[in-house]
């Protein structure tokens, strides 16, 4: 599939693009009941190619959601459950001895690569920090770099490629915090909470009177490859980038590597270390998609405002008194969000 090049094209893309969001979010919430803003959250990822973080209790919906996405688009989908034994082998692959046949009837042995699960276009990551942080690391390079290495021969994973990961609450016990510069591959970091009185009174309906809901296949990897190549498109204003840039620095807090001049109060008293470049991506990607469902060719502030939080939340690192005092990075974003300028100064 082209991309498209006159002003024609571009609006028909983009109407193409609107019209396969809303039909996988409508085969969504075939299964999935209530959630729409974890939903779209999933969908913003998808379709800026960033990968997912989920986290709630156990039973929320989490895997029901990434499974009912693996439906209703048309991709390889392979499933990966984290446990304390779980090896980086498991996932990634091995190399293993194999019998082929040679010449005159002879058999020699050979080593062969056997890829493991993350060698598909959706991977769920379920329960992902049950595992070892050894084990976590394993997918390091496969969300970064697209490739996996084993014994020095490097592997190219499937386009598009997406990790989708559910984990539980790190106060549960048997769980382990996932390694820092794992969680900064996240594009997006989703809290699930629980489902309201309406939306249990649905879903005991649909799982308990013996009917399965049927999910089509909607958007092949094709389509979805072109529609996240449209919205890189999209334009970003440089005094919107600069406000995207402005929201990273002020996760910042005052220290011998920054001056902190955007760092709010907070920051400077709850804060360890801030965002890294990849929030300040997933700040403009999200964005973008945002503008691309509002019929729009350029995002604004209040795009980047609503990405905010789930692009920086899982970016922030507290220190010791936050956690003595019940601080949580959602509050610091929040607060950012709040007083930042719209402008800057200046």
């Amino acid at each position: 599939m082209s991309d498209p090049q006159t002003p024609e094209e571009v609006q028909a893309a983009a109407e193409r693009f609107r019209a396969d969001y809303k039909a996988v979010r409508e085969q969504i919430a075939r299964a999935v009941v209530g959630h729409t803003h974890i939903v779209d959250g999933v969908l913003v990822c998808l379709f800026a190619g960033g990968h997912a973080l989920l986290e709630g209790v156990p039973g929320i919906g989490k895997t029901l959601l990434i499974r009912t996405l693996s439906r209703a688009v048309d991709l390889e989908f392979s499933r990966v459950q984290f446990t304390p034994d779980l090896m980086p082998a498991d996932i990634a692959g091995t190399t293993i001895v194999v019998e082929v046949e040679a010449e005159h009837g002879r058999v020699r042995r050979e080593f062969r690569f056997q890829p493991g699960p993350v060698f598909a276009q959706i991977v769920l990551a379920d329960e992902i920090n049950r595992a070892t942080p050894k084990t976590q690391s394993a997918l390091l390079e496969a969300m970064q770099e697209h490739s996996v290495t084993v014994q020095g021969e490097t592997h190219a994973l499937p386009a598009p490629f997406f990790v989708m990961a559910t984990q539980n609450p790190l106060e549960q016990e048997g769980t382990y915090p996932l390694p820092e510069a794992q969680l900064d591959r996240f594009f997006f970091k989703l809290h699930v909470g629980y489902s309201k009185r309406d939306d249990l009174h649905e879903i005991l309906k649909r799982t308990t009177g013996g009917v399965e809901p049927e999910i089509k296949p909607v958007l092949d990897a094709e389509r979805l490859l072109a529609h996240q190549r449209l919205v890189r498109r999209v334009e970003a204003a440089p005094t919107i980038v600069d406000y995207a840039v402005r929201c990273v620095l002020a996760t910042h807090p005052k220290g011998p590597d920054s001056d902190g001049a955007f760092a709010t109060p907070q920051v400077n008293q709850y804060v360890r270390v801030g965002a890294s470049p990849r929030a300040a991506q997933a700040l403009t990607l999200g964005a973008k998609v945002l503008a691309l469902l509002d019929g729009r060719a350029a995002i604004s502030i209040d795009d980047v405002k609503k990405v905010a939080l789930p692009a920086l939340r899982h970016r922030i690192i507290m220190n010791f008194e936050a956690e003595a005092e019940g601080v949580r990075p959602d509050g610091i974003v929040r607060n950012i969000i709040e007083t930042l300028p719209r402008e800057a100064a200046g």
